[in-house]
């Protein structure tokens, strides 16, 4: 092994700052013993000072002169030019080390915000496959009206769903990911891990704890998957529970004039049962996971929807997905007149996220296997 030692700029700069203070000092000595010799002079040098303090007083003038040769002395003086130097020099050197040590400090920072972020993402447990799936048994029953290719459908409305219709052959820009929540604080029962206190009949305002927990859920497990996710937090049923659907519009609007080319656009609820007796559950390998719930919007609203028929199309298509991985995530999808607002993309969906009596535990659960399903539908 090779011992090497490593010395620093500023310590070489020091180095010579020193040695150029002894040549000084031994120039000064010099000078200072060639001046003892000349004792007679400095005796009437003195006399002379003592004449010329005395003009200073009333020739303030002469005062001023002298300073001025007392500094242009200094600047000549070895001495001293070599403390002004090293002076000056370590200043300089400390506020460069400064400037870099705030560099560093910034730039570390940008460093561990990325490998936070990374290492966030990267600490995401995502869905396995190949797990058993079992709905567990609920007080309201299913139904259902049509039937594509497994896929059950509850048709509120007199629309004929032909085959045509139901058959998914959507193209899907899925550069972006559009999640927001016009019910924003519908939350869920309270559970031994996630215990809020109610602002409403099942709802709060804390989003750590209402659907909006479970949008930002989706929105990292999306990200583990690679795709660009925008979550909206807003608050759009609060204060006032009338007028969620405007207020929300008007966001999702705002956003998709910003994000160019944003098809998929996911407006996640939770069923407006209010019974905690009621919990759509199914268990997938050994975890309970809420169940899922498409209900997609026709052209019976005030704004038209001509191209409600695509929103179908891709809930068919997720779905045909989820019942081929985990059967039973997914309840029937229900078609009503109301557009909800998903005339604003050709994939706008609403995702009902389990029920009153669902616990904030199961939703999150949900939300794993919900982005795997959504993985391997849009590969």
């Amino acid at each position: 092994m090779i011992n090497m030692a490593v010395i620093s700029l500023r310590d070489i700069i020091k180095y010579l700052i020193k040695i150029t203070i002894v040549i000084a000092l031994v120039v000064g000595i010099t000078k200072y013993g060639a001046k003892m010799k000349n004792n007679i002079s400095n005796a009437k040098i003195v006399n002379t000072n003592a004449f010329t303090s005395c003009l200073e007083t009333t020739l303030p003038s002469i005062a001023s002169t002298k300073e001025d040769k007392s500094k242009s002395s200094n600047a000549t003086n070895p001495l001293k030019l070599g403390l002004s130097l090293e002076l000056e020099m370590l200043t300089s050197l400390n506020e460069k080390e400064a400037e870099n040590e705030e560099s560093n400090i910034a730039s570390a920072s940008n460093e561990i915000n990325s490998e936070n972020q990374s290492e966030e993402d990267s600490n995401v447990e995502q869905a396995k496959t190949g797990l058993k799936t079992e709905v567990q048994s609920s007080n309201v029953p299913n139904k259902y009206t049509v039937q594509y290719n497994g896929v059950k459908i509850k048709n509120e409305t007199d629309y004929k769903l032909t085959k045509d219709i139901l058959t998914p052959t959507i193209n899907i820009n899925t550069k972006n990911i559009l999640i927001f929540h016009t019910h924003s604080s519908e939350s869920y029962t309270s559970s031994e891990k996630y215990t809020y206190k109610p602002t409403g009949n099942f709802r709060t305002t804390d989003k750590n704890y209402s659907v909006i927990r479970v949008g930002t859920e989706l929105d990292k497990q999306l990200k583990s998957y690679g795709y660009n996710v925008i979550h909206n937090e807003t608050l759009h049923d609060y204060p006032s529970y009338s007028g969620s659907y405007s207020n929300s519009l008007k966001t999702v609007t705002k956003i998709l004039e910003e994000n160019k080319n944003t098809d998929i656009v996911i407006d996640v609820h939770r069923d407006a049962i209010a019974d905690t007796k009621y919990a759509p559950t199914v268990k997938i390998g050994d975890e309970y996971a809420a169940q899922l719930m498409f209900v997609i919007g026709g052209n019976g609203s005030k704004a038209e929807h001509k191209d409600w028929q695509q929103n179908l199309k891709f809930a068919v298509k997720i779905q045909e997905k989820a019942n081929e991985l985990y059967p039973g995530l997914f309840k029937p999808i229900i078609l009503r007149y109301s557009s909800y607002n998903q005339e604003v993309a050709k994939a706008a969906v609403i995702i009902e996220v389990g029920a009153t009596g669902n616990t904030l535990d199961q939703t999150l659960v949900s939300m794993k296997y919900l982005a795997k399903v959504m993985d391997e539908a849009l590969k």
